[in-house]
């Protein structure tokens, strides 16, 4: 069990909660609105916390209704590689893409947003699915001199993890708080995300354990 007491250079990463992300969203995460009490029980906790909001163009190309005759959830060759084709979500300006009424949102010291470019996904906050282009995140995090990254959020096995992992890429610590996350689980992407984040290092604990 590692030292989890919070400290000047450890910072509350919230993800993706989100209403369309959430019961009742268009694309929702099951049991996804449950993070939100465990993610504001601990915002007290932390001297800092930054959120992530996806934030997709009418007619991104992540959309399965932007390739007609595809269906959500299929896959397609991107320039950049495999693609997951999703349901319209977290359009800017929409309902949809706003945070959870409930998720405390005045801590925030930075709300990053992603996914804005039209032809490419993202889902790590520091990174486009192409891999290379960056958010600019890994260098605000350097600048303030943060060292680990508590992350919380939607959805475990996607956002959260790619965000984890980039985050361990970048040379910060990384803890995956398991109650404050909720995952998708698209063919066994939970599995598989868990072990990718457990081989790079990333430590998993509960909420209670900080």
């Amino acid at each position: 069990m590692g030292d989890f007491s919070i400290g000047a250079k450890d910072l509350l990463f919230v993800i993706d909660v989100q209403n369309d992300f959430c019961p009742g969203g268009a694309l929702a995460v099951p049991d996804g609105d449950a993070v939100v009490p465990v993610i504001n029980a601990l915002m007290p906790r932390f001297q800092h916390v930054v959120l992530t909001q996806d934030w997709h163009p009418a007619g991104h190309q992540s959309f399965a209704s932007t390739h007609p005759g595809s269906d959500p959830f299929q896959t397609f060759a991107a320039e950049y590689g495999e693609q997951v084709l999703w349901p319209e979500h977290c359009v800017q300006g929409s309902a949809g893409a706003a945070f959870h009424p409930k998720l405390e949102t005045v801590p925030a010291e930075l709300i990053l947003r992603k996914g804005f470019r039209p032809g490419i996904d993202s889902y790590s906050a520091f990174y486009e699915n192409d891999r290379t282009t960056e958010t600019g995140l890994a260098g605000y995090l350097r600048e303030r001199g943060f060292a680990r990254l508590f992350l919380t959020g939607l959805a475990t096995d996607f956002c959260v993890a790619w965000s984890a992992l980039d985050a361990r890429r970048e040379g910060f610590a990384a803890v995956l708080v398991e109650d404050a996350c909720r995952a998708i689980d698209l063919d066994g992407s939970l599995d598989k995300a868990r072990a990718e984040m457990a081989a790079a290092g990333v430590s998993f604990v509960t909420s209670q354990a900080i």
